[in-house]
């Protein structure tokens, strides 16, 4: 009387070791469901080995064994598996092969596989497809033992497939993303950095290009040779206050003084040739006829004479306005030869100064009159001077330094009436319109591409 009674508290346990064992399954981790299936199955249906089966797609190892942490891949046991598996779920791919747990053999094995079943897995073996509702199995159960399988055993097991399959599902799903969001997922930092870059791209900034400039006078009174001739003296030195009238340079007289002599001897010997004649042409015709050619003769020596006088007179320069004398060491120009029309010096106010700057071809943007300008000196960069652009060149010369160049100045604003000293030399940038960052970035790989294209 009590055998019923011991088979149904066996059949109640069963039950709620299957009830319990589904909370787990849905309640596991991801890594830890694989090794609950394999090993804690066997709280419900006894079994000896397990094997599971599932999409390795899905990122989780495809093949877990009973028994063991992690099975040994590349293994022989690990490769027939693999190989029954394929053998025995070909038929099971469409969601309607997914039925329920059956019993499976050496029978339904191809005779290379069959041969080596009685070494690696048990007599009696149970199949059990991974499958809820109308999805495709998602894996496959292979339980083995040595006694036969019953029909409650299977039940057990097919309640057990599907939560199981269920949770695989579940945590595959929660993995594995739809491809929409998969890219979104992936895609979004590149998305953020796109948008951030292009609204730096589009931030509109300041063209502005640095050159190099110098400090030098509002309209200069050149001082220039007016003759052919050698320097004999500089009457001040570089930088010196000067005054109108004020004598600069003085060139070699010698040369002059003889010729102005000898001028003067030819024009004294012309008068007297011509006042001898004249009284010979008083009683005489030929003498009468030579005096128109004397006259002219005493005419030619007084232009001569009073051409080397003017000659000695420019031979001392005076300053033409007040302002400073500009020139480098005077011991560079005594004895130095000069031709007519060579600058030696420039006499200009140091008050009424502008910047002078040289921008290099490959650098020049579209600047307008009127724009600002920085100069930050070599002397103090820490104090920079401020200005306007009131002129800029229409065509290239060669600057100092051999490069092709286009001439700009600039009036500078002085604080408290105070002025940059004359041939101060530093930097100076040029403020533009404003465009994009990215156009003005890719200015000059623009230049070069519509070079390079003849566009």
């Amino acid at each position: 009387m009590n055998s019923p009674v011991n088979a149904l508290n066996y059949q109640l346990l069963r039950l709620g070791a299957l009830l319990e064992l589904e909370r787990r399954a849905r309640a596991a981790a991801r890594d830890e469901l694989g090794f609950l299936i394999v090993n804690e199955t066997a709280g419900v249906v006894p079994y000896q080995q397990a094997a599971l089966w599932q999409d390795a797609s899905a990122g989780a190892e495809p093949l877990l064994l009973s028994g063991v942490a992690s099975a040994e891949r590349g293994g022989p046991y690990y490769i027939w598996l693999e190989r029954v598996f394929a053998a025995l779920t070909r038929d099971e791919a469409h969601p309607a092969a997914a039925g329920e747990p059956r019993v499976v053999g050496p029978a339904d094995l191809p005779d290379s596989l069959a041969s080596e079943w009685a070494e690696w897995f048990p007599e009696q073996a149970l199949l059990c497809p991974l499958g809820w509702r109308e999805t495709a199995p998602i894996g496959y159960l292979l339980l083995g033992r040595a006694d036969a399988w019953a029909d409650s055993d299977r039940q057990l097991l097919d309640a057990l497939a599907g939560t199981y399959a269920q949770s695989l599902l579940l945590h595959g799903r929660a993995r594995r993303p739809s491809i929409v969001q998969q890219l979104a997922v992936r895609k979004r930092p590149l998305a953020i950095a796109a948008v951030v870059l292009l609204a730096i791209a589009i931030v509109p900034v300041r063209e502005s290009v640095l050159a190099p400039a110098e400090v030098v006078p509002v309209d200069p009174a050149p001082v220039r040779a007016p003759f052919d001739g050698v320097v004999g003296a500089l009457r001040v030195e570089p930088n010196q206050a000067v005054h109108a009238g004020q004598p600069l340079v003085s060139f070699d007289r010698t040369q002059l003084q003889t010729r102005y002599e000898v001028a003067k001897k030819a024009l004294d010997m012309a008068r007297e040739e011509y006042a001898d004649t004249s009284q010979q042409a008083m009683s005489d015709d030929r003498a009468k006829a030579r005096l128109a050619m004397l006259a002219s003769k005493v005419e030619q020596d007084q232009a001569e004479v009073a051409y080397d006088e003017d000659m000695l007179g420019r031979a001392e320069i005076t300053t033409p306005v007040d302002g400073v004398a500009i020139f480098d060491d005077s011991s560079e120009w005594i004895g130095r030869p000069v031709v007519l029309g060579e600058r030696i010096m420039v006499v200009a106010s140091p008050k009424r100064t502008q910047l002078q700057i040289e921008v290099p071809v490959s650098s020049v943007v579209s600047f307008k009159p009127g724009a600002e300008v920085v100069f930050f000196s070599n002397l103090q960069p820490d104090e920079p001077a401020y200005g306007k652009l009131t002129f800029a060149s229409y065509s290239s010369t060669v600057a100092a330094d051999g490069v092709m160049s286009y001439a700009f100045r600039a009036a500078l604003d002085h604080p408290q009436g105070s002025a940059l000293r004359l041939g101060l030399k530093g930097t100076a940038k040029i403020y533009g319109p404003r465009r994009a960052l990215v156009l003005w970035l890719l200015r000059r790989p623009l230049a070069v591409l519509r070079e390079w294209l003849s566009i």
